[in-house]
């Protein structure tokens, strides 16, 4: 498997490719502003090569230039819930952990975290019993 690129923005990867109108979805959510404007700086990783790829596989696939705290999966869960439920990992703070944040809530970790406004770990204390972050 190739090494992701390195991209000033933060990654979204693809990978599960079940459902192609669940991915749709999911980037409108991901490419549509909130109520007051805020959107995710975050680029696209759509490719069949990374299909099934884990967290833990995608940790040794990050190239050195990639300085962004966080990556992104769009694995089967966030292809099969309504929430639509991104796998966030942290690459910084306590590289590894992940969170798992509703698709049109991405902004505010990304925002947050590339600005250092706030820490990973305030995230992962916000998730709802399901264990998703939904927002503050």
């Amino acid at each position: 498997m190739n090494q992701l690129p390195g991209t000033l923005e933060a990654l979204v990867v693809r990978t599960d490719f079940s459902a192609g109108g669940a991915w749709d979805e999911l980037r409108e959510a991901l490419f549509s502003p909130n109520k007051d404007g805020f959107l995710a700086n975050v680029a696209i990783v759509d490719d069949r090569m990374y299909e099934g790829l884990t967290a833990d596989q995608a940790l040794g696939l990050i190239p050195e230039r990639y300085q962004h705290s966080l990556l992104v999966l769009a694995d089967a869960v966030s292809m099969t819930s309504a929430v639509q439920p991104l796998l966030v990992v942290d690459l910084w703070a306590e590289r590894g952990r992940c969170v798992r944040v509703a698709a049109a809530e991405l902004w505010s970790i990304e925002n947050n975290l590339s600005g250092a406004n706030m820490d990973f770990e305030e995230f992962v204390d916000a998730v709802d019993d399901d264990g998703v972050f939904r927002g503050f």
